[in-house]
């Protein structure tokens, strides 16, 4: 969902809000006040009161994406970072997440799974018309277990080994990207998974675990615009942000972040400045298919999957496509 608030300029953000998992959730209406976009996904059930007026199942799937003339995409090539931050991961939780990211750009150009849905979206810049590609390159992970000396937030619903704040992730990226000399720019994004124990917020009405699953931001401009994603441990709590069943990987909180992970991916591919793609009501393409995880293939290790991806099984989210109208898995 799109809501509309005072942040600092040049900030958009998209947020998978939680509160308890009911099926096909569906996301409330955009607040009205002036200000960059903050989107964010409210589910049936939240606690949010201020902002729980809701939209239909039918509302929210009546209406394709619109364009917004200058917004930007993701094209060429899509370069993905991973930084694990903070010291609490289950034994195979960054294996099987590098694993996706791996497989997500070995499959690059297959009709065959979400991502390729993505490119019946475009830009029009400087009059230039520039479609997605679903080319995907996962360019490495980086882990740190320095937190940082104080938390920047109150919350404890992620754990109470500290709370960082939305600067704080930032500044983590910075970190991260001047520790590797990676680059910025519109063609990276970096994801912050944050270790078992951790909570984090946006600010201070907008905190993990009890109004998101993860969001999707943005710091700076120009060059040096750098694009980023919060992840929470989802591990922590399973009944705020996983609406698969079972764990196809043998992992349940590394299953649920691989979801959250390919919403906010697909999102910020078709949105990344919050100027782009979305509805009349704000809903970007994994708004509208939240925790719709349409036709399963099959079942492994115990857990249902509707994605072959590479030599991967994954249960995820469908994505928006405005050429069939409605969420998909495969194809446009």
């Amino acid at each position: 969902m799109r809501r509309m608030a005072h942040f600092v300029a040049g900030l958009a953000a998209l947020a998978l809000t939680v509160t308890t998992y009911t099926p096909n959730a569906f996301a409330a209406q955009p607040d009205a006040t002036q200000g960059n976009p903050l989107h964010a996904i409210r589910q049936t059930g939240t606690t949010d009161s201020s902002k729980d007026s809701k939209q239909s199942p039918d509302q929210l799937l009546a209406s394709n994406l619109i364009y917004h003339t200058g917004g930007a995409v993701q094209v060429g090539t899509h370069h993905t970072y991973a930084i694990y931050w903070g010291s609490s991961f289950s034994t195979n939780y960054k294996s099987i997440i590098n694993g996706y990211f791996a497989n997500v750009a070995a499959d690059s150009g297959r009709t065959s799974n979400v991502y390729y849905s993505d490119t019946q979206y475009y830009q029009t810049i400087s009059g230039v018309k520039t479609f997605i590609s679903y080319s995907e390159q996962f360019n490495g992970s980086w882990s740190d277990t320095v937190l940082p000396a104080s938390s920047g937030c109150s919350s404890t619903a992620g754990g109470t080994t500290k709370c960082v704040s939305n600067t704080q992730v930032q500044a983590e990226v910075t970190k991260a990207i001047n520790a590797n000399g990676w680059p910025r720019g519109l063609g990276n994004e970096y994801f912050v998974f944050l270790g078992n124990g951790i909570s984090t917020c946006y600010n201070s009405s907008s905190c993990a675990f009890t109004q998101f699953c993860a969001y999707h931001s943005n710091y700076g401009s120009g060059s040096g615009d750098t694009l980023y994603a919060n992840m929470p441990y989802t591990g922590h709590n399973l009944s705020a942000c996983s609406g698969a069943s079972g764990s196809p990987n043998g992992d349940a909180g590394a299953d649920a972040t691989i979801s959250v992970t390919s919403h906010e991916a697909n999102e910020t591919i078709t949105d990344a400045l919050g100027n782009a793609w979305f509805d009349s009501s704000g809903n970007e393409n994994g708004d509208k298919c939240a925790y719709n995880y349409g036709t399963r293939l099959g079942t492994i290790n115990g857990g249902d999957y509707n994605q072959n991806i590479g030599n991967g099984h994954y249960e995820l989210q469908q994505e928006w496509s405005n050429y069939s109208s409605r969420c998909v898995l495969t194809g446009k």
